[in-house]
């Protein structure tokens, strides 16, 4: 049945994030805050393993850059079209009216808000989100976002258990955003090569390094306003055969 490994990656969202709000009530600050900069840590990490596969090759000589032509670029127009269009802005928006819905008050209201924003960014950004959409509505496999299903309901757990209950709610985005794809797939994939692929994901992986800064230190980047850079690829792929 094409769509259910979306599906599927909901349901495991709702049941990490379900236990890991359980958990919460047990965990005093400290292990809460504790946990959170080890989370970061680990996005940190998973961004940059990420976008030093689409900065650097390895060859006979050592290290050779690629793409930083193409990281400038997406960053720098990915930013002015996000913060024209104030996408982080727009999902705190959608926090805040699930939020005042569910009459969620006080400290709890106030990680609402970003334990929705986070975790939507995270689960949606990602090679894993594309290409398992795109087989999904393409052939019905659904093996790579079951696959994605077990990480996100684990990273859920973690995030609700300090967080909260926003977590929950990032599978409304997550839905539209791979439900999207996996809808259209058949009438994307042509348009969509391997590298291009490969460039969206590693551009994506920058970002998912900006969510794990944001969760150790605050927020310092608006990593929703700079979600438009991972479409400049697309773009920039264009000009590329066309010129």
């Amino acid at each position: 049945m094409v769509g259910l490994g979306t599906l599927a990656n909901m349901a495991a969202i709702v049941i990490g994030a379900t236990i890991g709000i359980i958990i919460k009530g047990g965990l005093k600050q400290r292990f809460q805050d504790t946990i959170m900069n080890a989370l970061g840590l680990a996005v940190m990490f998973i961004g940059i393993s990420g976008a030093l596969q689409g900065l650097f090759i390895v060859n006979v000589n050592g290290l050779e850059t690629k793409n930083l032509m193409l990281m400038i670029i997406s960053l720098a127009v990915g930013a002015l079209i996000g913060e024209i269009i104030d996408v982080e802005a727009r999902l705190e928006r959608m926090g805040e009216l699930i939020k005042n819905s569910l009459k969620v008050k006080g400290v709890k209201g106030q990680n609402f808000v970003e334990g929705f924003v986070t975790s939507s960014l995270l689960f949606c950004i990602g090679a894993m989100a594309i290409i398992g959409s795109l087989r999904d509505g393409l052939s019905g496999d659904a093996s790579m976002l079951y696959a994605k299903a077990l990480i996100d309901g684990t990273v859920a757990l973690f995030f609700a258990s300090t967080l909260g209950v926003g977590v929950i709610f990032s599978i409304i985005p997550l839905g539209i955003y791979q439900g999207g794809i996996t809808l259209s797939a058949k009438y994307i994939e042509p348009y969509l090569s391997d590298q291009l692929i490969a460039n969206i994901s590693f551009i994506g992986s920058i970002l998912i390094f900006g969510i794990g800064i944001n969760m150790i230190f605050g927020k310092k980047i608006k990593c929703g306003n700079l979600l438009p850079a991972v479409l400049v690829p697309v773009a920039y792929e264009f000009l590329m055969k066309l010129f």
